[in-house]
Parts: structure tokens; C-alpha cells; sequence
């Protein structure tokens, strides 16, 4: 066999391989087609989600607002009767405070708005928050 010079472009070519006679095959790793074989299943996880925190409306015993008006926030927007209403006032004037209900945070703030706003309209300083039950 006869030796035949390449120059040095085609010798760096034969090296780094683009000129090599075997043709290039497709990896069948690179194809989506071709993963389903190889595919590893993964297994679910359930993922637990934590029920929304909690919160007590709460209203605070003053000297001024009268027992009649709670009373009948208690019913309007809490929605409690007569007698649970009562009671609830009551605990608010001998405790010093009385829990209305328990709802999420965003139900709760608009309960302390809704009662705060009702009582400033009717010129009662009548104070309600929230508190984490």
C-alpha cells in the first residue's frame, strides 16, 4: 500500500472525527420517542396540605356602647339568636371580652371590620378583634 500525504487540515479532521466514514447514529436517549423504554416511573407523592389557620373574633367590654346594640351585632353578624346572643353579651360585660365565632383569617378580619364600622357609625366605641385560636 501506497501512503498517500493529506495535508494537515484533512489529518486534524480524521482526528477529531467529521470526516470518519462511519456514519453517525442518532442517540436514542436524545429522543422523546425513544425515552418511553428507558423511562424511570416515579411514584406520587401525596403532597398533605395544612388546613388555614384559625381565629376567635373577639369583643372587648367598654362602659358606653349599651348592652341592646351588641346584642344585636352579635345576632347581625355573627348570626346567632336571641339567647346565644345574650349570653355572649353578657360574657362580654362580666369578662371583660366574649368569642362571637372562629373563622379563617380573611373571614375574621372582615367580622372585626364589618362590627368596628357598624359600632363608629352608630356612635358606639365598641371595640372587636382577633385573636389565634
Amino acid at each position: 500500500m501506497s501512503k498517500i500525504g493529506l495535508s494537515p487540515n484533512l489529518k486534524l479532521m480524521f482526528r477529531i472525527g467529521t470526516m470518519s466514514r462511519k456514519p453517525k447514529t442518532a442517540n436514542p436517549i436524545d429522543f422523546p420517542a425513544f425515552q418511553e423504554d428507558q423511562a424511570a416511573v416515579m411514584d406520587r407523592q401525596s403532597e398533605r396540605v395544612q388546613p388555614p389557620k384559625m381565629f376567635r373574633v373577639v369583643l372587648l367590654n367598654d362602659d358606653f356602647t349599651p348592652m341592646e346594640f351588641v346584642v344585636m351585632v352579635i345576632q347581625e353578624y355573627f348570626h346567632h339568636d336571641q339567647e346565644r346572643a345574650t349570653r355572649i353579651m353578657l360574657q362580654v360585660h362580666l369578662e371583660g371580652k366574649g368569642v362571637c365565632g372562629v373563622y379563617t383569617k380573611d373571614v375574621a378580619l372582615t367580622k372585626v371590620q364589618q362590627v368596628v364600622d357598624r359600632a363608629r357609625e352608630s356612635g358606639h366605641p365598641l371595640q372587636c378583634t382577633m385573636e389565634e385560636a
